[in-house]
């Protein structure tokens, strides 16, 4: 697997007994290895952060993940947390210092979920910290007593944007995904373009205007990835992009 492009991927904290541990989820790493066809590297996200200059030298790509954890709301003038809302500190002091050297690298990124409001987070936009509370807006949380293939099954459609990146993946102007989340996006980030509406009118997906591949998404395509077409195509598309950015790193370097 060394000559396949090396895809980072970001830490979470997480107590396990008396202990602190960093952990990833195990589907975004097959997802890397049968949906990018890449190499996953974890990153180890501590507080005060590594530099990451000699992670993004190495790096081919870049998958921001979900997590269980919402981004603290004092970072997109959000106003005060609340009771229960579990934070990541360590992962946004991290992840809001790697997007912005990354996307000055022309880095492929894809961001899902809570990568996905991450994004939209650096480049200035906001989020609707309950969109379940949000007039005109649906529930998009998932039953957790449900069983996972049941929260990750399919929940609602999505109008693509036509022209864009993921009505060319899907062939189609509307797909059915999953939802796992309470949090959305209310403003869009600077430089960033719908890709998908869910029904309710809450942006889904975005791209950026720029050359470079940059797609979040809020559903999870990372689930049962090789057994979703949507979904595989949109870990081939992240993949081939990564190949395409290691072909041109190598081709520049001395």
């Amino acid at each position: 697997m060394a000559s396949l492009p090396l895809v980072g991927l970001p830490t979470d904290s997480k107590p396990i007994g008396p202990h602190p541990f960093l952990v990833v989820g195990e589907k975004y790493v097959r997802a890397v290895v049968d949906g990018a066809q890449a190499t996953p590297l974890v990153l180890p996200l501590l507080q005060p952060p590594l530099p990451a200059e000699a992670w993004l030298a190495t790096l081919d790509g870049l998958l921001l993940t979900g997590a269980t954890s919402n981004i603290e709301p004092h970072h997109y003038a959000g106003g005060d947390s609340w009771p229960g809302n579990p934070h990541d500190p360590a992962r946004d002091a991290n992840v809001f210092g790697l997007i912005p050297q990354a996307l000055a690298l022309g880095m492929p990124i894809l961001a899902i979920c809570r990568g996905f409001q991450e994004v939209n987070v650096a480049l200035g936009g906001s989020l609707h910290a309950k969109v379940h509370e949000v007039p005109g807006l649906a529930d998009h949380r998932e039953n957790p007593a449900s069983p996972l293939d049941v929260q990750y099954g399919p929940a609602h459609g999505l109008v693509l944007t036509s022209g864009g990146l993921l009505a060319e993946i899907a062939g189609d102007r509307e797909v059915m995904v999953n939802s796992v989340h309470g949090q959305g996006i209310a403003r869009l980030g600077a430089g960033l373009q719908v890709e998908a509406h869910a029904p309710d009118g809450l942006i889904e997906a975005f791209r950026g205007n720029g050359p470079s591949f940059l797609l979040g998404v809020q559903f999870h395509p990372e689930w049962r990835v090789v057994e979703n077409p949507f979904y595989l195509g949109i870990f081939q598309a992240f993949g081939e992009a990564c190949r395409r950015y290691r072909l041109q790193r190598q081709v520049g370097s001395p």
